[in-house]
Formats: structure tokens, sequence, C-alpha cells
């Protein structure tokens, strides 16, 4: 089956979907026509507060992607889903090896590498029986680029773009896209210590998002910061892996 994905008129559930780039990917598919949104957040009552932007089109999911059985749950009340967005992440700014709390490690993979695999798993199912739809995955440059004062982020991003390369050979059978999106610093909280480079905006990478989706692409870089890791990255792969390892010597 081909992958005939459509914002217009798809139903999106959106994880993490309260603020920052899941705001913004819930923003631009209300503007682009989705018929439903459905908006997840581990905090129901944050979840509801946008929900009553637009209470025809968005509707409210308690949804923390380390419990299986909210995905389940979410699964079983939102069957009409044919585009899953899984936005939700978790960046501590602990370190591997010198850090006093070890098993931040363990929570970001938890939220960045299984939550995307059980929110796949658990929606792919109904993708399928509303005939096809799309996976949008958030990764991120440091998924590209280990990054070594990002602790576990960036291994947890590594694995799960992996995991959409697997997820994408399996599901396009299914009529299922899997777009990976290589996401550099964006004007969110996450990144609030960001402050040496020019960050972009949360729609955008909505925008460039539900973009590559409709068109089959596998793996796209949203904006320029992203643009120029993978640029330096096949330009200078030494070069670059010298200067994140000098960011956690100096």
């Amino acid at each position: 089956m081909s992958n005939r994905f459509k914002t217009e008129g798809c139903v999106a559930i959106v994880t993490g979907a309260n603020r920052g780039i899941g705001l913004g990917f819930v923003e631009e598919l209300l503007d682009q026509g989705a018929a439903r949104i459905y908006v997840g957040s581990r905090n129901l009552a944050d979840a509801e507060a946008i929900a009553a932007r637009d209470p025809e089109r968005l509707k409210a999911v308690q949804l923390d992607v380390t419990r299986p059985e909210q995905i389940e749950a979410a699964a079983k009340a939102c069957s009409d889903v044919t585009l899953v967005v899984n936005n939700a992440g978790m960046f501590q700014m602990e370190r591997l090896y010198k850090t006093d709390k070890p098993e931040i490690v363990r929570q970001e993979m938890e939220v960045n590498f299984f939550g995307v695999l059980n929110m796949v798993r658990a929606f792919g199912p109904v993708m399928e029986a509303n005939g096809g739809g799309a996976v949008i995955n958030v990764l991120s440059a440091g998924g590209i680029v280990a990054v070594p004062d990002m602790g576990g982020y960036s291994p947890s991003k590594f694995a799960a773009r992996a995991a959409s390369d697997c997820l994408r050979a399996e599901l396009a059978p299914l009529g299922i896209g899997v777009t990976s999106l290589i996401v550099g610093s964006v004007d969110t909280r996450m990144a609030s210590h960001v402050t040496w480079i020019e960050k972009s905006q949360p729609r955008d990478i909505g925008k460039a998002g539900l973009w590559a989706a409709e068109r089959g692409i596998a793996e796209h870089d949203t904006d320029p910061h992203a643009i120029g890791v993978r640029a330096q990255l096949a330009r200078d792969p030494a070069g670059l892996a010298a200067a994140m390892a000098k960011r956690v010597q100096s």
C-alpha cells in the first residue's frame, strides 16, 4: 500500500501537546484543516486548557508515554486516528558519567525511545484499520551527532532514529508512513539554556513536519540549526566530534 496521508481532514494525536513543539503542531494542524486533534499531556488539566481553544476539534487526553496503560487507553478512546505525532520528550541536562543522578538516563530513554515505540505499537493497528496514515517522530540534531553534555538525551534520540528506520520498513506495507524530524534549537522551555544561536519557533517545526509527512519524506531537517549540523557532519565529522567533546572537557 502507498502512503496517502493528507493533513487536511486527518485525525491526529500529539504527545506533549500542551506547550512547545507539541503545541506548535496542534496550532498548525488546526490551521491546515485537521478534522480532530487529540491533545495529549501527562497533566489532563493542561490538555483541557488547550482543548478549550476549539472544543469542536480539540479533545484532551491524559497521556504519559512512560505509562503503557495510558497509551493503551488512548488507543482505544481515539480509534479514528490517522496521524501520530510523537513529540513528548525529556532532557534533564545530566551527563552519562559525571552525574549525581544516574537514574536520569533511564528516564530519558523511557520517554524518548520507549515512549515513541509504544505509541507506534498501540496506534499502528488503529491507523491500519482507518486505511493508513502517518507517524511523525520529533527527534533532534543530537540524534545524528553525539553531544556528550546532553547525557542520555542524545543516545535516546539516536535510538529513536534507528527505531524509526526499522518501523518505517515494517509499517510501509500497511500504508503508514514514518517521518523522522531532525530538530535543532527551538524557542521552547527545553532549550531555554541555549543562548548562543538563533532559535526557530515551535510552529516552524510543526509546519515542516506536516510538509514532510505529506510527501512521504523519511527524514527531514526542520530548521537552520539542524541543517547546519547536518552540513558540518558531512563536511568534517571528526572536527564536529572534537568540538562536541570540548563542551564537557573545558
